[in-house]
């Protein structure tokens, strides 16, 4: 049977490469093949080091020569990672599936309708289920805009105005997500498959204009809303409304690294501080 590692290869004497560059040329080799796909976890440090006979601090420094290169990402306590540049939506499950593989798992998600958030954690807990994940703890925290109150998007595009069928219309597809979310992770709960699960909803009064998903606090999607005019369906009619396209939206990604100057350290930073902020302000307690 083939080794799963063998696209790291071994080492050649005759280079006149330092360990540590030869290292980082295969792995980027990988990287680029997509033998390694975005997402994908590295081998440890020390199974790195193990497999090419030399010491940890040589992998160390070819791991952080595709860091610099924005190849990998590094996550405290997690290991090295395939970065993903810009993501799409379906992407973002094998985030959330990693994120699953800690004990206490957490997740924020700041945008219109958390469609893509149901359909991405959909799989993962199927593995949770069948004892594939086994998370400790489940705690989501959902902050959705209130469709019941008016706002610049969506809109009737015939008149830019707002109008309440349309308003309902964005308020079915929310209340459809959320609930998903709510039924999925407490489902869980009730069948003891994780002692404890949790999915907090509020909801403000403002047009989203990106969508934003912080995972355990220490990596962070985010995406723009462009807005689009689209025909839909209003009560038996062919409507043109202006929407914010949400589902084929690139996201960029940031993760936690060691370097606490980093942009993309200060980047979550922000995310937390802006969500929290929001979360125990202006939102309030979303219905059922």
């Amino acid at each position: 049977m083939a080794d799963k590692l063998d696209y790291l290869g071994e080492l050649d004497p005759d280079d006149p490469k330092q360990a540590s560059q030869q290292i980082a040329n295969k792995i980027r080799a990988a990287i680029l093949t997509r033998r390694l796909a975005p997402g994908d976890k590295l081998p440890s440090q020390p199974e790195m080091a193990a497999r090419y006979g030399v010491a940890r601090e040589t992998v160390k420094r070819a791991l952080e020569s595709l860091r610099s290169e924005r190849l990998i990402i590094t996550r405290q306590g997690s290991g090295a990672f395939v970065r993903a540049q810009t993501q799409r939506p379906v992407e973002l499950r094998p985030h959330i599936e990693a994120a699953f593989e800690r004990p206490h798992v957490t997740i924020d998600f700041a945008g219109f309708s958390g469609e893509t958030l149901r359909d991405a954690l959909a799989e993962v807990l199927d593995k949770v289920r069948a004892g594939r994940l086994a998370p400790e703890s489940i705690a989501i925290r959902v902050l959705v805009s209130d469709t019941a109150a008016p706002m610049a998007l969506p809109a009737r595009a015939e008149t830019q105005a707002d109008d309440p069928a349309v308003r309902d219309r964005a308020d079915r597809i929310t209340r459809r997500a959320v609930e998903g979310i709510i039924d999925q992770v407490t489902e869980l709960a009730d069948l003891g498959l994780v002692p404890a699960a949790s999915v907090e909803v509020r909801m403000h009064r403002t047009s989203p204009q990106f969508k934003l998903y912080l995972l355990n606090r220490e990596e962070v999607f985010f995406g723009f809303y462009p807005a689009v005019e689209r025909t839909v369906t209003i009560k038996g009619e062919p409507t043109a409304i202006y929407d914010l396209m949400g589902k084929d939206v690139p996201l960029f990604h940031y993760a936690v690294t060691d370097d606490d100057a980093s942009h993309g350290n200060q980047f979550i930073e922000a995310s937390r501080q802006w969500f929290d902020s929001i979360w125990t302000t202006i939102a309030y307690r979303y219905d059922r």
